[in-house]
């Protein structure tokens, strides 16, 4: 599949209209899916960012904080304080690896593993807000996936000296 690039707007086209960027649109969804997320997760006393990384600690277990950052896309300047939260709500516990010292390892604590348990009505609440099925949810991820990886490689090949 080969995608060209528009050269010149057509007299009529305008590629500068706000409600024509691709960008904008994911922009004001995100926006609206943190609405729906805010309301569901103060049930459960979690951020958005919060909610993420327990849904990680859920699925892996014990996780080193580098790794962590890696599959929710964040640095460890905005990782550290939410663990630090989530250690002090009780949620979460952090010790540093006996294998290497380097690395720190995170885990869900008893009350944290407990609180998945009321999490799991979230995506079901979620999918009811879309008004979409499973299957269109499951496309739209499948879509935004590849998306993320085309802009992902566009920006490495962007990069000087990445190329």
């Amino acid at each position: 599949m080969t995608t060209e690039l528009p050269t010149a707007a057509a007299p009529d086209e305008d590629w500068l209209r706000l409600d024509d960027q691709i960008c904008f649109s994911l922009h004001a969804a995100a926006r609206a899916f943190n609405g729906v997320y805010r309301v569901l997760l103060k049930e459960l006393g979690l951020t958005y960012p919060q909610y993420l990384v327990m849904l990680v600690l859920w699925e892996d277990g014990e996780t080193p904080v580098k790794r962590l950052g890696e599959r929710l896309r964040l640095d460890s300047g905005t990782l550290s304080p939410l663990l630090k939260r989530l250690e002090a709500a009780g949620l979460v516990s952090r010790e540093r690896s006996a294998r290497d010292e380097r690395s720190v390892q995170v885990r869900p604590t008893a009350r944290g593993a407990a609180l998945r348990e009321r999490a799991a009505l979230v995506p079901r609440r979620i999918m009811t807000a879309t008004g979409f099925t499973l299957d269109e949810i499951r496309d739209l991820r499948a879509r935004l996936d590849r998306l993320t990886g085309a802009l992902d490689a566009a920006a490495l090949e962007e990069t000087p000296g990445c190329r």
